[in-house]
């Protein structure tokens, strides 16, 4: 997994960019399945009823320093070695009173 490869789910439309990829070597699932490098499988199966992935929106896992943004929406969820990942929320900006 390289900074810039793109994943995606083989039981739906559920795509991912890797923005920071992680510290060893990790499965990344979506929907219980293993995800692909894009373009290397068809897709196949039903996609199941999960978290879904928001588009723009990044998701990162604390313990591998995985962090994913989200490219094309879909059911999820997404894992890494079985952990759900979280979504990162903007950082407040400071008051200007």
């Amino acid at each position: 997994m390289n900074a810039g490869s793109r994943w995606v789910s083989t039981t739906g439309p559920t795509e991912v960019l890797i923005v920071r990829p992680p510290s060893g070597q990790v499965e990344l699932r979506c929907g219980g399945e293993l995800m692909a490098p894009s373009g290397s499988v068809a897709r196949e199966g039903v996609a199941h009823g999960g978290e879904p992935l928001l588009l723009g929106k990044r998701y990162t896992d604390a313990a591998s320093g995985l962090q994913l943004l989200c490219t094309k929406p879909g059911p999820g969820p997404v894992e890494v070695d079985g952990r759900p990942v979280e979504r990162l929320d903007a950082k407040p900006l400071p008051a200007s009173d």
